[in-house]
């Protein structure tokens, strides 16, 4: 699960104690990619931001002080 949302198979290997990155990679054939699309919303107050946090969306990026958030449709 941690393959399929960060996609960074030496994190996945060190998170699972492998000393051989092929040893990962037998685990991580398994996983099924969800599509990349996503719905996105914004937030400007912290109120908001925990709204989002807790209906499951992600933090992305902020532009001119507009925090972006994400969850996968």
């Amino acid at each position: 699960m941690e393959y399929a949302k960060t996609k960074d198979i030496l994190r996945v290997m060190r998170l699972l104690g492998h000393k051989n990155i092929n040893t990962t990679l037998l685990y991580t054939q398994l996983v099924v990619f969800k599509s990349d699309e996503y719905h996105t919303a914004t937030a400007q107050k912290v109120e908001e931001a925990e709204k989002l946090a807790q209906a499951g969306f992600e933090y992305f990026d902020s532009l001119q002080g507009v925090h972006i958030y994400r969850k996968r449709k």
